[in-house]
């Protein structure tokens, strides 16, 4: 038998619940059973028959329809490409982890504020959910199981309306951070329909407490229900009030309360509130079976009979990516941190993922609504990505991943501008001008400076002992230093290669490199959507340590370390990569390189990789390699760790110009110079050229920017320059 897709899976879900619904009006209308206890609650109490029916035949078509609209979403997902995201023995707990995170509201409290608003509203409507379903339960069961009884009840009324003021006070607070606060990220994506969300919860919410009142002045004040504190105030207001008169104003609010409910039911999942189901099941599915550094893996395109690359429909992106698109609460965290749009560019990682969206729910069978309210006069006339996004936007990323990284529900956006960036680069060789030059460079002279491949070893001629191997005999050496491109050819980045090399000598570690026979890893053209250069040159570099043996890899560039670490094992290339910041910190740990004497009396501020941080997550080990200078002064910039400026380099936009709004490295220069530091410590050469043009650009000579490595050698060489007790006279 062939399987029932989702979407089908989803309707008859919704029938068996509308099903269920119907027998559980009618079971205890048929039965009568009611709890006689008298610290209990009579359900539906002063509701007539009418309304009784209505209640339970409306909630059953309401099932059925909003399990059609959430059907219809569904079959949207269904278009995307396979995704193996299978729960297994080896994802499983991360995956409950991601989850928790999720459900818990752990990721939304990276913002205080908004994270606590968010919880109030989100577990606050939980409880009063699960609060009805008890109810309900209790409803359906012969007297000898009832348990909204004694004590139980007394808790349970208590609970309910302690949850529903958590509720309102959300209710309330996200209306005042909306429409009073109006931070920019709210505010430029404010729609008629947010209105609509929190008008219907807080009628939900007000309602929900009038009734209870009503229903407790009306029952004439029994004493057991001061435990439902805020009902009990509001009958205390009312209960002069005529016997007609209540009973009419419970019957009336308990309406407004289920004509709330069944509008509920509606915008679920027509619009962006439909997150509360979304973003925790995205969170769970976090998992994609690839390191958090690399991209999708695609085949071998020597070999592969694929016709099309990258995404440029609907159809293109994998289901997954098409499910986060409806996971969006729209915060617009991602924008508050994107490099690019901070300093003027056109892109807006919000903006990605809505306006797929918008395509997706626009060319959907059948359409469906957007993930967020757009003007009328966009259209959307053909299944194309492009309809709505620009080149322009596409080319300004960074691939910094602090979209990623600061989503609240883990959307890959990343993910999704590089498969565009695929299809541009490989289908329509739509990219800058200045790329052309840089695949044209690492294609005929395997490197992106176009400079000598015979030269790669030159910045080791004034150092002894540096041994470049060859190529056709084993290696024989524990490590091999990967130089990289920058290392080899950049006169500011020769000096740290020099750096490192004086470090792994000074601490006896065996190590060669590979000099002419080193070729770029790729990740410029990998990254900027060239994935058949990138290819082309990993699988010339994985031939060539594989064929020599190679096991351990010391890289000082981020990005080669990223690309062999995480990319060439896609490719059949595995070995144990560490960074150059990782390796010192092991050694100065161990006690392999003393950091006897070593000081440094000077301010430095530190300027976190984003390849090394959010790609790979390492932040404390370039930290912790100058920290271990004696008199150092490390003061961090605003944005640091996690949440870290790019400098603007990464994502082959080291070999573009930036043509819009401020250059992104002059943002993260000024503000690393009002740190008052005299050095600024990298652990990246992108980063070193990067920030040192931005610091020059400020007239700042005299702040130096340096490797760490750099700095630990002047500290280290200092202090052996210092006399010692040993041959050392006072007075001499």
């Amino acid at each position: 038998m062939r399987r029932p897709k989702p979407h089908q899976i989803v309707i008859v879900v919704g029938v068996l619940a509308a099903l269920g619904t119907i027998v559980s009006g009618i079971v205890p209308h048929l039965t009568g059973w009611e709890d006689d206890s008298k610290v209990a609650r009579h359900v539906f109490l002063n509701i007539p028959d009418p309304l009784y029916w209505l209640f339970y035949g409306t909630v059953a078509v309401m099932l059925v329809v909003c399990a059609t609209l959430i059907s219809a979403r569904i079959r949207n997902y269904e278009r995307g490409a396979p995704d193996d995201r299978r729960t297994n023995k080896r994802n499983v707990d991360r995956r409950l982890k991601d989850f928790r995170a999720g459900v818990w509201m752990r990721t939304l409290m990276r913002d205080p504020a908004a994270g606590l608003m968010h919880s109030f509203i989100y577990f606050g409507f939980l409880v009063l959910f699960a609060a009805t379903i008890l109810l309900e339960i209790d409803h359906q069961l012969p007297e000898g199981l009832k348990f909204l009884h004694g004590k139980v009840y007394l808790g349970y009324a208590f609970m309910a309306d302690l949850f529903g003021v958590i509720f309102l006070v959300g209710i309330l607070w996200a209306i005042g951070r909306r429409y009073i606060q109006r931070p920019y990220r709210i505010r430029t994506k404010s729609r008629p329909e947010d209105a609509v969300i929190l008008g219907t919860f807080l009628v939900i919410g007000l309602t929900g407490f009038l009734i209870e009142g009503f229903r407790i002045a009306h029952e004439g004040m029994p004493g057991i229900e001061k435990w439902s504190f805020v009902g009990w105030g509001v009958a205390s207001v009312v209960k002069g009030s005529s016997a007609g008169f209540l009973q009419d104003m419970h019957r009336t609010w308990w309406v407004l309360h289920f004509v709330a409910f069944v509008a509920f039911l509606v915008i679920l999942p027509t619009t962006k509130l439909r997150h509360m189901v979304t973003s925790p099941m995205n969170m769970y599915l976090r998992d994609n079976g690839r390191p958090k550094g690399a991209m999708k893996p695609m085949p071998n395109l020597m070999e592969t009979e694929l016709e099309t690359f990258g995404a440029s429909t609907i159809e293109d992106f994998t289901w997954k990516q098409l499910f986060d698109l409806d996971s969006c609460t729209m915060c617009g965290r991602c924008t508050s941190v994107c490099p690019a749009h901070a300093t003027g560019k056109s892109l807006d990682p919000r903006e990605i993922v809505l306006k797929v969206g918008t395509v997706m729910a626009a060319t959907g069978d059948p359409v469906v609504s957007p993930p967020v309210g757009v003007d009328s006069e966009i259209t959307v006339t053909a299944d194309s990505v492009f309809e709505r996004i620009t080149s322009e936007e596409i080319w300004a990323c960074t691939t910094c991943k602090a979209c990623d990284e600061n989503c609240p529900v883990n959307i890959e956006i990343l993910d999704k501008i590089l498969d565009m960036r695929r299809y541009l680069s490989l289908m329509e060789s739509d990219f800058p001008a200045e790329l052309g030059n840089t695949y044209r460079s690492m294609e005929n002279s395997g490197n992106v400076y176009s400079m000598n491949q015979g030269d790669r070893g030159e910045w080791a001629e004034s150092l002894e002992g540096v041994e470049i191997v060859d190529p056709s005999d084993p290696f024989s050496h524990e490590y091999l230093y990967w130089v990289g491109c920058a290392g080899s050819f950049d006169d500011r980045n020769k000096k740290t290669s020099r750096a490192v090399s004086k470090l792994l000598q000074r601490a006896d570690i065996d190590f060669a490199i590979l000099g002419p026979s080193e070729m770029c890893t790729g990740d410029s053209a990998r990254r900027s959507g060239n994935e058949y250069l990138f290819q082309m040159l990993a699988m010339q570099n994985i031939e060539t340590l594989n064929g020599m043996g190679v096991k351990k890899i010391i890289t000082q560039c981020p990005h080669c370390f990223n690309t062999i670490k995480n990319e060439y094992p896609q490719l059949d290339g595995h070995y144990e990569v560490v960074h150059h910041s990782q390796f010192l910190t092991e050694l100065i740990d161990s006690g392999k390189l003393s950091m006897a004497g070593a000081t440094f009396d000077e301010r430095v501020t530190y300027h976190d990789s984003c390849y090394l941080g959010r790609h790979n997550d390492v932040y404390m080990a370039p930290r912790k390699v100058i920290g271990s200078l004696a008199g150092i002064d490390i003061v961090e910039m605003p944005r640091n760790g996690t949440k870290g400026m790019c400098c603007g380099a990464g994502g082959a936009r080291m070999w573009m110009e930036e043509h819009t709004g401020k250059n992104i490295n002059t943002d993260r220069a000024q503000e690393a110079l009002a740190t008052g530091a005299s050095r600024v410590a990298v652990a990246c050469p992108f980063c070193y050229v990067m920030l040192e043009d931005g610091v020059k650009g400020q007239g700042a000579e005299d702040v130096q920017v340096q490797d760490i490595a750099e700095i630990l050698v002047e500290a280290i060489e200092r202090g052996d320059r210092q006399p010692t007790s040993a041959n050392f006279t006072p007075g001499i």
